[in-house]
C-alpha cells in the first residue's frame, strides 16, 4: 500500500520485522511443547528462545538466502540457524511451512482486526455524539434524490450509528473466524509431530487449533474476513456519499472542515470540495475489490497448492491498511462536519409545503374520500407547485372538492412540522438503549 494511504500502527503489523518475529515466535513455541513431550531437549528449546528472542533478524541476509534457496521459510530457518547455533536443528520438527506461514497471516490478521475494532469504536463515538448534537435538528429526507418528508440530521447520524455498529459485530465474528493456527505438518495428518504441539503454539497465540487443516488452514474463513472487511468499506461509502450530497453547492445542509490555508482548486480559488468523502468513496471500491481473490483462494488443489499465496501477499497488507485509513478519515470528518440547521429548512421549504401531501392524502381517505380519488386531489395540487410555484397549502384551501371533505383547520393542521419528529425519542431509544432520551 502507498504511503499516502497507510497509517504506521497498521503498516507496521505487515512489515518484514513483525512477520519473521512472529515466525520465530510459532517456531519456539512449537519447541516449548516438543520439549515438553520430550522430544526435543528442554534445554535446546531454552537457547532458541534466548539466542532467537534476543536477536535482531537480518532482513538483508534472508533475503540474499531465499534468492539461493527460492524458498523464504527456509531462508529464515538458514538464518534462524546462524543465530542459535547447533540447536536449531531442533526447529521446526514434523512442521511445514504452511504452519508457519498461515498461522503468522492469521495473526497478522487478527492484530489488524483490533486496530480496525478501535477505529470503529472511534467512529461509534463520534457519531453518537453528533447524532446526540443534532437529535432535533429537522431536515428534508429524500427518495430518489428528491424531497419525501422531514426527518432529523440526528437520525441519519443514528442510522449510521447503527449500521457501524453492525458491522462491528461482523469483524468481531470474522476474527474469532480467522484466529486459528495449524501445527500439523505435511497433508495435515499430524504424522510426524503431535497435537498436542498445536494445541500448545494456538494457546499461547491466542488462537484455537484448526479442526482439520490439511496441511493448509482452510480458506472459506479468509473469504468470510475479507468480505466482511468489504461490507465495512461499503458503509464507508455510504456515509461518504451521503455527505458529498448534502454538501453539494444547491444544497449545502452539511460539508466537510475546510481548515485554513486549505485549497479547493489549483484554477478556481472560491473551491470548496467534499475531497475527504470523495477519497473514502475511492478506497472503499479497493477494500471491496479485494473480497473477490480472497472468495477464489478457497478452491485450492487437493491438500494444499500456493496458488492463494501471492494473493494474500498483496490483499492482506492492502485490504486492513486501507480499512484502517478510510475509517481513521471518516472519524476526522464526522467530528469536524459543518451542519448547516438553517440551510436545512430553507430547502425543506422550497417547494412551500408539498412535503405534507402523505398527510392530507390520509386525512381525505380517513374522511370517506376513495384512495384512488384522494391522490387525484392530492397530485393535482401538487402538480402546480412543482410546475408553477405555487403554495400547497393556499392551493387545497381553494379547491372544492378538497373543502368539500376537509375543513380549513384540519388541513392546515396537517402542515404541522413537528408531526414528523414526534418518534424520534423511540429511533434513539432503539440505537442507544436507554440514553436515547438524554
Amino acid at each position: 500500500m502507498i504511503p499516502r494511504y497507510s497509517r504506521p500502527e497498521m503498516v507496521a503489523i505487515w512489515s518484514p520485522e513483525t512477520k519473521f518475529r512472529i515466525w520465530f515466535e510459532i517456531e519456539a513455541h512449537a519447541c516449548d511443547a516438543l520439549a515438553e513431550l520430550g522430544v526435543i531437549p528442554k534445554e535446546a528449546a531454552k537457547t532458541i528462545w534466548e539466542k532467537g528472542g534476543a536477536a535482531t533478524f537480518d532482513i538483508d541476509r534472508i533475503d540474499e538466502i531465499e534468492r539461493e534457496t527460492k524458498h523464504d521459510v527456509i531462508a529464515f530457518l538458514t538464518h534462524l540457524a546462524e543465530i542459535v547455533g547447533p540447536d536449531a536443528r531442533f526447529v521446526h520438527q514434523g512442521m511445514t511451512s504452511s504452519d508457519v506461514l498461515d498461522t503468522c497471516f492469521n495473526v497478522q490478521l487478527m492484530r489488524a482486526s483490533d486496530i480496525l475494532l478501535a477505529d470503529l469504536d472511534k467512529l461509534l463515538a463520534a457519531l453518537k455524539k453528533r447524532a446526540f448534537e443534532h437529535k432535533d435538528t429537522v431536515t428534508i429526507g429524500r427518495s430518489h434524490g428528491i424531497h419525501a418528508e422531514p426527518t432529523t440530521f440526528g437520525v441519519k447520524l443514528a442510522q449510521a450509528y447503527a449500521e457501524f455498529e453492525r458491522c462491528r459485530h461482523r469483524l468481531v465474528a470474522a476474527r474469532a473466524e480467522i484466529a486459528t493456527c495449524a501445527i500439523s505438518g505435511a497433508v495435515g495428518t499430524f504424522a510426524n509431530i503431535d497435537p498436542r504441539v498445536e494445541e500448545h503454539v494456538a494457546k499461547a497465540l491466542g488462537m484455537q487449533a484448526e479442526p482439520v487443516s490439511t496441511q493448509v488452514i482452510p480458506r472459506d474463513r479468509h473469504a468470510m474476513y475479507f468480505a466482511t472487511l468489504g461490507v465495512i468499506a461499503s458503509s464507508v461509502e455510504r456515509l461518504s456519499v451521503e455527505i458529498r450530497h448534502l454538501q453539494r453547492t444547491e444544497v449545502l445542509e452539511a460539508e466537510e472542515y475546510f481548515s485554513p490555508g486549505q485549497k479547493g482548486s489549483s484554477a478556481m480559488p472560491h473551491k470548496r470540495n467534499p475531497v475527504l468523502t470523495e477519497n473514502m468513496t475511492g478506497l472503499a471500491r479497493m477494500v471491496r475489490a479485494f473480497a473477490l481473490p480472497a472468495m477464489e483462494n478457497v478452491a485450492l488443489w487437493h491438500e494444499r497448492d500456493i496458488s492463494h499465496s501471492s494473493v494474500e501477499r498483496m490483499i492482506g497488507p492492502d485490504a486492513t491498511i486501507t480499512l484502517d485509513f478510510a475509517l481513521a478519515r471518516m472519524v476526522g470528518v464526522i467530528e469536524k462536519l459543518l451542519v448547516y440547521p438553517d440551510n436545512m429548512l430553507k430547502n425543506m421549504n422550497k417547494f412551500r409545503g408539498l412535503i405534507h401531501s402523505q398527510r392530507v392524502l390520509l386525512a381525505l381517505t380517513q374522511a370517506g374520500v376513495s384512495r384512488e380519488d384522494s391522490y387525484r386531489l392530492v397530485q393535482r395540487n401538487a402538480m402546480k407547485v412543482w410546475e408553477h410555484g405555487a403554495d400547497f397549502l393556499e392551493e387545497l384551501l381553494a379547491d372544492a372538492d378538497v373543502r368539500a371533505a376537509l375543513p380549513e383547520a384540519t388541513i392546515r393542521e396537517k402542515f404541522d412540522l413537528g408531526y414528523h419528529t414526534k418518534h424520534v425519542d423511540t429511533i434513539f431509544k432503539r440505537v442507544f438503549g436507554s440514553t436515547g432520551s438524554n
